[in-house]
């Protein structure tokens, strides 16, 4: 007999098999079911903890044997099927985030060639350009903490927890992640995460696999243009043009190639504003608006937070504290993203003219602080008109919102100092004061203090300060005076969507091209990008049978 169900157990528990066996039988028993221990087997399918009482527990989600031995294809791990790629057919990918290097393992199950185009660079010289953003003040625009190999999530703590699991095989991703080296409890974690000390190997592992198999990756080389063919005019077709390959720019040569191919699945991330500009001017009407949001980081002492989240207990047994919040203000949506425990605010803008930050936390997650964004819902129609007129007259009303975040990351960066981030202390930012010092922080450009109440958009501002004060009604002493607000946390999602047929994943105005991931509009986060660039690159599959 099969069955699953779910049992609390004290955290000093967790690997103590007979009391595990016992809480089994327990509720077997409560079923009618009368088994000794030694004729019961467990996996665990998920793991959580539950910290809403003073008595905190953790959840083990099982699914339990009985009279029966666990079968092997419950305790296989994933078996990769891929082939050597054929020169026959090849897809061009924009991007070697998730969507785009899980697009490329999806293709070579068939033996489909991929192209790899990153503007970034490896790993490797990744980690020295996001090295000098904090110690030269030196930020590169196409090597940073937003572009380079394995995107944006690669040193941003590599997060693997989704509630997207409808778009895909949640389990499929995390298992993928575990074949190149991550450890085997992002498969049972209810929010898992791989570290950012961690993740760069895994990135490394999967280039290294594509390369093996035949397919190629360009680093250093911006895509800078789309070959297009006008499609005859159809009062039945969708698309205006069909994509048959890019131009793009070797950054260290200058020089321009063009690579051609049966398809192109665009996975460029959240920050490639360049990219929405050269759609825009080649078909406008591919793209939307969509809602996004801002704010700022707030950081607090680990230890404030853990004793907050924990009841005041000892938190031996127990890992650092999260948490997350949601409300609503005005009708819009207040809410914490991407929270760090034990974490550090990084540097994540990817031009010189602005600050971005953003979070991060190694795989013990044992820095001495905890951080999180708190930002505000953006809907389109919440635009200023100064931004309206502009994409007007950029000929592409969809650019509105970015237009707005790029102003804001500008405007926060008059408001600092180099890469040196304006900051206030959560306590002055809702009394409306200076802060005459600011706590010691994690963030390495250093902070700069300033009125964040007097120069933050107004109905961003003010969602903030009412929905930091219903966090205190629900988690007493998150507002402190050891807290400190970081600006500005502007690249939670993108504010503008590439258009797709829901079925077949083509961009709506141009044959062939596939968006695909953050940057496109359809995905937050790296399993749900994972996802998404798999979705994109089966249906490529399908229309090149």
């Amino acid at each position: 007999m099969i069955t699953e169900f779910s049992i609390t157990i004290q955290p000093e528990d967790e690997n103590n098999n007979s009391i595990i066996l016992q809480k089994i039988s327990r509720q077997l028993a409560d079923k009618n079911i009368k088994i000794a221990a030694s004729k019961i087997k467990y996996i665990v399918l998920k793991k959580s903890i539950d910290a809403r009482h003073r008595q905190i527990k953790i959840v083990l989600k099982l699914k339990v044997f009985v009279n029966e031995e666990i079968p092997l294809s419950e305790t296989q791990t994933f078996t990769p099927e891929w082939k050597t790629a054929s020169e026959k057919k090849s897809v061009i990918i924009i991007g070697s985030g998730p969507a785009g290097l899980f697009a490329a393992l999806k293709l070579l199950e068939s033996g489909i060639k991929p192209i790899i185009i990153e503007r970034g660079k490896t790993t490797s010289k990744r980690k020295i350009d996001i090295a000098a953003i904090s110690t030269k003040k030196i930020v590169d625009e196409n090597s940073n903490y937003c572009f380079g190999e394995g995107g944006a999530g690669t040193f941003s703590d590599g997060k693997l927890y989704t509630r997207s699991n409808k778009r895909g095989n949640v389990n499929r991703i995390l298992q993928i992640f575990n074949f190149f080296g991550a450890d085997e409890n992002i498969l049972t974690d209810a929010h898992a995460h791989i570290g950012t000390d961690k993740l760069p190997k895994i990135i490394n592992a999967i280039r290294d696999k594509i390369i093996s198999l035949g397919g190629e990756i360009y680093f250093n080389t911006k895509c800078s243009d789309f070959i297009l063919e006008r499609l005859p005019q159809n009062a039945n077709a969708a698309a205006s043009f069909k994509i048959t390959g890019i131009k793009a720019v070797n950054l260290e040569t200058e020089s321009e190639t063009s690579f051609y191919a049966d398809a192109v699945l665009l996975a460029t991330g959240h920050s490639a504003s360049d990219i929405y500009s050269l759609l825009a001017k080649k078909c406008p009407s591919a793209l939307e608006p969509k809602t996004f949001a801002a704010g700022v980081r707030v950081e607090h002492p680990r230890e404030l937070i853990d004793f907050i989240q924990y009841h005041g207990q000892d938190r031996k047994n127990l890992p650092t504290a999260e948490y997350r919040f949601t409300t609503q203000v005005d009708e819009r949506g207040v809410y914490s993203f991407c929270m760090c425990p034990g974490g550090f605010v990084v540097p994540s803008s990817s031009g010189p003219d602005e600050i971005v930050v953003n979070g991060m936390s190694t795989a013990k997650r044992n820095s001495r602080w905890s951080n999180a964004a708190i930002v505000v819902e953006i809907r389109p129609d919440d635009i200023p008109q100064e931004f309206e007129e502009q994409a007007d007259k950029a000929g592409c009303k969809a650019l509105a919102g970015l237009y707005f975040r790029t102003a804001l990351e500008k405007l926060t960066k008059q408001n600092g100092s180099g890469q040196s981030a304006p900051a206030q202390r959560l306590t002055d930012f809702l009394n409306h004061k200076d802060s005459t010092s600011l706590p010691e922080s994690s963030y390495t450009p250093g902070l700069v203090p300033s009125r964040l109440d007097k120069w933050l958009p107004e109905h961003i501002e003010k969602r903030l300060e009412t929905g930091f004060h219903n966090f205190e009604k629900t988690t007493k002493g998150f507002i402190s005076s050891d807290a400190v607000l970081i600006a500005s946390e502007t690249r939670t999602s993108t504010p503008v969507r590439i258009l797709r047929n829901t079925e077949t994943f083509e961009c709506t105005g141009i044959k062939n091209l596939y968006p695909a991931g953050e940057g496109s509009g359809y995905s937050g986060g790296i399993v749900s990008s994972a996802m998404d660039g798999e979705n994109a690159a089966a249906s490529i599959l399908l229309a090149l049978k």
